[in-house]
Order: structure tokens, then C-alpha cells, then sequence
């Protein structure tokens, strides 16, 4: 197993992102990587600023000869999604990432990467490091916990920056600029159930869906990835009347922000049912990896024995969770009428988790169109209304609308072709992302967003293209020796 990316090129590049993976960085944990950045700034005796929030803002002033540029903002997240195989040992909180160099590609063993957004933190730290980089003025601002809540965008404040432009180092797919974005928010239900005594004569089995690829819920919901939540219930909603099945506990997916890859069920079978139980699991494993052979070769449906618990949870609830799952819309929604293949509305069944006495449900919106966004979350809504939950939907955050003709997008088409000589795709992305939010509070901001090759983003097999660093490497240093005059 090569561990040392530490041979790879551009050298400055991944030493940066080597002792980023050393720095535990949770959403809302960010108080290392917020330490480690500040003490960067203050040992390169630069400029270093923190907002009320948490933010940190490091400025560096220009090479001899282009003071007069305008100032560029570069900006990327120093928070990482935490996800795990589940057999994998690791404590988010304490333990650095393993990186492995698989082939053409940089991953993590076991665990998410964290190239979202670590990689963009790694360039902005080689350029403020470097005495050899022709730049004007430049800001590189971190913000905290995108993953989460968007929280470090939102609470960032008008006067804060200083630039006209800004470079937004969080795409994920080399070759396309990105114009605009999606914009998003959450609706969650907590679906009430009463507990009730496990009826004799009954075995309880731990029924799992596991293998599943994941995946970013915006930027890779039209990859036919499958919903571990959506087919746990499908089995459950088919089968319960049919077994006389009792549900101890459903739990599936953890982020809002990932496709769900795991979720599993206990449930009480009655003893004479149990074989019967077993070999629909079987058929119904067979029937979902026909339907997914293609996008999930890997799905794994198990069915095993487990203790046996003291209650269980009320059938009219279990028949209101299994009905509510099964009702609410995952995926895609709406393409765009205007852009080819491009996503335009979405939702995504992110988690199931039981809480007390109440059921936890997660799910997550995106439209770069207002009132669709809108829509579907009424629609989501209405689904757990009419199961009898509680319903709370986020305050949600602006999409980014494109601007083709902006100075920085025919900037940065000219450097990448000039460097590579193909054109580059101009394009708006799905997922949502900080821009944003950041043009809401700096009006007139001229924005781009791109970044090397990263797949599988938001799960353990999150991997970036080693060759896509060097091509993003290259096009950020040659857009900001493009600036034009203020």
C-alpha cells in the first residue's frame, strides 16, 4: 500500500494537503484546522483575521509590479464530511486521515478523504507560502462548516472582504467552470410511535442494506445511485403484513447532504415465519441487484439473528414510518429545460434515526429555480403531514445565477485553453455551493468555482485524480496572473 503522497506533483500542493489530512476537521469541530490556519498566517507574517463565526480571512499583499490588480478573493471550506465503512476503526475527533495512493488516484482507507474541500485549503496555503507566485492583492478566506449548514457563508459579514473577484476552490470535476449553483434547504419530520411489550414466540433479526456507493446528494443524484433507506423500506412495506413483521428500530443514512449507502432494520418475526423471512430476504436481494447492476455491483442485503429486546414500537406507527418512506420522492425531480443535462430540482431521503419517542426523518431539497424548490419541499411536507409528523423545513440558502459573460469566467476560459489547449465546459452545478451565499452578501462580486477531479465525495470512497491537481494548480496560478487592472 503507497502511502507517500508526498512524491506527488505539484510538490507544495499536496505537502499542504498531507498535514491537513494530520488535522481532525468535523463540521462544527473546526477548532484545529481554525488553530493550524492561524499560525500559518502569523508565522508568514501575513495579514490574519477571524470573524465573529469563526471564519478566517488571511491577506496577502502583491508581487512587485501588479499592486495594481484587482484583488482577488480565493475561497474553499475547512470542514470535511466524516463518513466510515462500517467495519472501519476511527475516531473523526482525534485521528488523522490515511491517505492511499490507488493507481491514478489519491483515497483514504476506510474513511471519506476529505479532498472536499481539503485540496482547495492546500492551494490557498502554497500561494500564501510562496515567494515566487506573480499575483495582485489576495484574500484567501476559510469558512467553517459548509458540510453542515452553510454556517461559515452565512454569518459572513459585508466588509469583511475586500476583493472584486473571487475564486471558489470547491468543484469537483476538472475540465468544467462552474457559473452557478443550486439552491437548498432541509426538511425534516419527527413521526410520534408508542412503545410496546416484544410478544412472545417471536425471533428477532437485524435486517441490513449495505455495499452502496453514496454519494453527494446534489452532484451525483443523477448517477442511479441507490437509497439504502428507500430499499430497506420497500422490503419492509412489502413484507410486514405479509410475516406479521414487528419493527424494534429502523436506522439508515447519516449526512443530509449524502446519499444514504447503509441502513438497517431489527425487527420480530414470528418463529414460524422465520424461514419464509429469510428466503424473501434472499429473492428480494436477487431482485435489487438486477435493478441496480449497473450503478451498484456491490449491494449487500444480509438478514442475521440478534437478541431479543424488550418492546417494540407500535404497529400504526410502524405502518406510518413504512407508508411515509415509501411515499416521499428521492432523486431527481426536474432536468433543466435550458441547460443539457443539467439537474435543475432534487431531493434526497438523507437518514431515518429514532430518538426517544419520536422518529427522525432528514431529507434535503435543491432547485436552481426558486419556486421549484419551494415545490418539492411542499411536497415532502405534505408525505410525513399526512403520516401524522411534525414538520420543520431550514431556512435554506440562494442559488447562484450564471453570468456568462463575466470578466473572471472569460479570464479563466482563455487561461484553460491557453494551458491545455481544449476548451473548457461552462457550466452551472447542482450542488449547492457557497458562492451563493457570498454573492448575497457582496452584491456585484465576480465569481467562478472549479477544481481538480474528486469522485465519490461524502463517502468512504471518495477519491481526487492526482494528474486533475496539477491541471488545477496551473490554471489557479495563470488566472491570477490575468487580473486585470482596478
Amino acid at each position: 500500500m503507497n502511502t507517500d503522497i508526498l512524491k506527488l506533483q505539484p510538490a507544495i500542493v499536496w505537502q499542504y494537503f498531507k498535514e491537513i489530512l494530520e488535522i481532525p476537521r468535523p463540521s462544527k469541530k473546526e477548532e484545529k484546522i481554525i488553530s493550524y490556519l492561524l499560525k500559518f498566517g502569523n508565522e508568514q507574517n501575513l495579514e490574519t483575521n477571524q470573524d465573529e463565526i469563526g471564519n478566517v480571512l488571511i491577506r496577502k499583499p502583491a508581487t512587485p509590479g501588479m499592486e495594481n490588480l484587482k484583488s482577488v478573493v480565493l475561497q474553499s471550506h475547512i470542514d470535511m464530511v466524516c463518513e466510515k465503512n462500517s467495519d472501519k476503526v476511527h475516531d473523526f475527533d482525534n485521528d488523522p486521515i490515511e491517505s492511499v495512493i490507488d493507481g491514478d488516484w489519491v483515497t483514504a482507507n476506510g474513511t471519506t478523504l476529505g479532498a472536499d474541500d481539503g485540496i482547495g485549503i492546500a492551494a490557498q496555503l502554497a500561494i500564501l507560502a510562496s515567494k515566487d507566485i506573480e499575483h495582485g492583492p489576495i484574500e484567501c478566506l476559510f469558512t467553517i462548516d459548509e458540510e453542515t449548514g452553510l454556517t461559515g457563508a452565512f454569518g459572513l459579514k459585508p466588509g469583511f472582504l475586500q476583493s472584486d473577484i473571487l475564486l471558489n476552490l470547491d468543484s469537483e470535476d476538472e475540465g468544467q467552470l462552474f457559473i452557478g449553483c443550486a439552491g437548498g434547504q432541509d426538511t425534516q419530520a419527527w413521526l410520534p410511535f408508542d412503545y410496546e411489550e416484544s410478544p412472545e414466540k417471536h425471533k428477532a433479526y437485524k435486517i441490513m442494506v449495505s455495499g452502496l456507493k453514496g454519494g453527494h446528494s446534489g452532484d451525483e443524484i443523477n448517477k442511479g445511485h441507490a437509497n439504502a433507506n428507500k430499499i430497506l423500506n420497500r422490503f419492509l412495506w412489502c413484507k410486514k403484513d405479509d410475516f406479521g413483521l414487528k419493527l424494534v428500530v429502523f436506522d439508515g443514512g447519516n449526512l443530509r447532504n449524502a446519499i444514504a449507502r447503509e441502513a438497517f432494520a431489527i425487527v420480530l418475526i414470528p418463529e414460524e415465519n422465520v424461514k419464509n423471512v429469510i428466503d424473501a430476504v434472499a429473492k428480494f436481494k436477487e431482485m435489487s441487484r438486477a435493478e441496480f447492476n449497473i450503478t451498484e455491483p456491490l449491494m449487500e442485503i444480509t438478514i442475521d439473528e440478534v437478541s431479543m429486546p424488550e418492546t417494540i414500537i407500535d404497529n400504526e406507527s410502524f405502518d406510518e414510518l413504512v407508508n411515509a418512506i415509501y411515499g416521499c420522492p428521492h432523486g431527481v425531480i426536474a432536468m433543466s429545460q435550458s441547460i443539457d443535462d443539467f439537474v435543475e430540482t432534487s431531493t434526497n431521503l438523507a437518514s431515518v434515526k429514532f430518538q426517544e419517542d419520536e422518529i427522525l426523518i432528514t431529507t434535503s431539497q435543491r432547485s436552481s429555480v426558486e419556486s421549484e424548490k419551494q415545490d418539492i419541499t411542499n411536497m415532502v411536507k405534505s408525505v410525513f403531514k399526512l403520516a401524522g409528523a411534525r414538520t420543520l423545513t431550514s431556512e435554506g440558502y440562494p442559488g447562484w445565477t450564471p453570468n456568462p459573460d463575466s470578466d473572471i469566467v472569460r479570464i479563466t476560459v482563455n487561461s484553460y485553453k491557453k494551458l491545455f489547449n481544449i476548451e473548457p465546459e461552462v457550466l452551472a452545478i447542482h450542488a449547492g455551493l457557497e458562492c451563493g451565499l457570498i454573492g448575497d452578501k457582496y452584491p456585484g462580486m465576480d465569481m467562478i468555482s472549479f477544481g481538480p477531479t474528486i469522485k465519490r465525495a461524502h463517502s468512504p470512497e471518495e477519491k481526487i485524480e492526482i494528474e486533475t491537481v496539477s491541471k488545477f494548480w496551473d490554471l489557479t496560478l495563470d488566472v491570477l496572473k490575468n487580473i486585470p487592472n482596478r
